[in-house]
């Protein structure tokens, strides 16, 4: 207790991040059984099923698979950066996620006040951008050091996609930048706060003066993150999955966690920089809207109580009384006073980012893969363009004022 006591922010730094790891982990699990059971819905299929109640415990059966499949190793492979490649796209995919703000409020850990972010940096966008820059290390490593012509290619294909696709991307939130003056994230989410002037029903959101750079910004990151319709990396019918076509077992797994774990920070970064953050889009008048995390909670514990008592059947039901007990439990915390204020933040910031992860699974579910010629003309021809002239007016349109005053 001494020890807590004398180096209390130490502590809590691990606390956090302790539970984000654990948070982030198992999102990223059932991010795969959401992302199956969506695509499913728009095929006319089920999608995992069978496995637990509606197929909810399949990612722990693929993870105890991949975990106990052969590891096998390409005789001809770099051992070490063979091994370095997923843990590398990996743990900078997950250190970004550490200087996300899920909220604006305090809470206390172990006595110690601390906000809903495990590292709030002044240059946190600066930061993420840089650690991200490097997860193109991860593919291209695991492409080469595989010794093989397949990853190679994929290897390759990959890391110019992810650069090409980096410029326009940054280009794009540049525009955001000279709007809030700063590159802290609760600072830019504080930018938004708010209505128009002359708008009185609208957010002073960024993606309203922003549309174009949101729209380049989000096409960028899906082809970042190597998704539908970008997906040329991994494309089996002309390179055999590519860059981790020798990789088996966890190791192969890491890669998929990664390119999750990619979807959630660029969600989290259109959510904090065009789309309010953690802010209602409500008046703050509709005071009744507090009671929202509550309602959705007991209310999917009453249709969960309902499935467990009429449809599900054996071990299901067993799983849906603990789940429903659960949501029902967390449904009535939400309703006491202490908890209520501290909730709406990380609500509508979750609210907004699943939104975007949907939109990301909509996308994989509808539309066709590019020619990787189309690919990188896309991203030169039109996006970079696009993002150039998106940021100069931005930048006309921040300094006319000035120039007209001054004369």
């Amino acid at each position: 207790m001494e020890f807590v006591t004398q180096h209390a922010v130490l502590v809590v730094s691990v606390v956090k991040i302790v539970i984000l790891l654990f948070l982030s982990l198992t999102t990223l699990a059932y991010l795969t059984w959401f992302e199956r059971k969506v695509v499913a819905h728009i095929q006319s299929r089920w999608g995992p099923y069978y496995v637990g109640a509606h197929g909810l415990l399949q990612p722990l059966a693929d993870g105890v698979k991949f975990l106990f499949k052969e590891d096998l190793t390409p005789p001809g492979a770099d051992k070490f950066l063979y091994i370095l490649a997923p843990f590398l796209a990996l743990s900078l995919a997950l250190t970004t996620i550490a200087l996300i703000p899920f909220g604006p409020a305090t809470i206390k850990i172990l006595g110690q006040p601390t906000q809903l972010i495990v590292a709030n940096v002044n240059i946190g966008l600066m930061f993420v951008f840089a650690i991200t820059s490097i997860g193109v290390y991860g593919v291209a490593l695991a492409g080469w050091s595989s010794n093989s012509k397949y990853p190679l290619l994929g290897g390759l294909r990959s890391s110019a996609q992810m650069i090409s696709y980096e410029v326009a991307l940054t280009l794009s939130v540049v525009g955001v930048v000279l709007l809030a003056g700063t590159l802290n994230f609760s600072e830019m989410v504080g930018d938004q706060s708010g209505y128009y002037r002359y708008l009185p029903f609208l957010p002073r959101w960024h993606v309203f003066p922003q549309c174009i750079g949101f729209l380049c910004y989000f096409t960028s990151a899906i082809a970042e993150t190597n998704r539908v319709p970008f997906d040329l990396p991994e494309a089996e019918t002309e390179l055999v999955a590519g860059f981790h076509t020798e990789y088996s077992s966890f190791k192969f797994a890491m890669f998929f966690m990664a390119e999750y774990a990619n979807m959630l920070t660029v969600s989290f970064l259109a959510t904090i920089l065009f789309l309010g953050g953690w802010l209602s889009p409500f008046p703050e008048t509709w005071t009744f809207l507090q009671y929202l995390p509550a309602v959705a909670l007991l209310g999917l514990g009453i249709y969960l109580g309902y499935d467990a008592a009429v449809v599900a059947r054996g071990i299901a039901r067993i799983q849906l009384i603990v789940i429903t007990f659960g949501a029902l439990v967390l449904g009535a915390l939400c309703l006491l006073p202490a908890v209520m204020p501290v909730i709406q933040g990380p609500f509508w910031f979750l609210l907004k980012v699943g939104c975007l992860i949907f939109f990301y699974v909509w996308t994989r579910g509808t539309l066709p893969r590019f020619r990787y010629d189309q690919l990188m003309s896309f991203g030169w021809k039109l996006l970079l363009p696009v993002s150039l002239a998106n940021l100069v007016g931005t930048a006309l349109w921040i300094i006319f004022p000035l120039l007209v005053k001054h004369g």
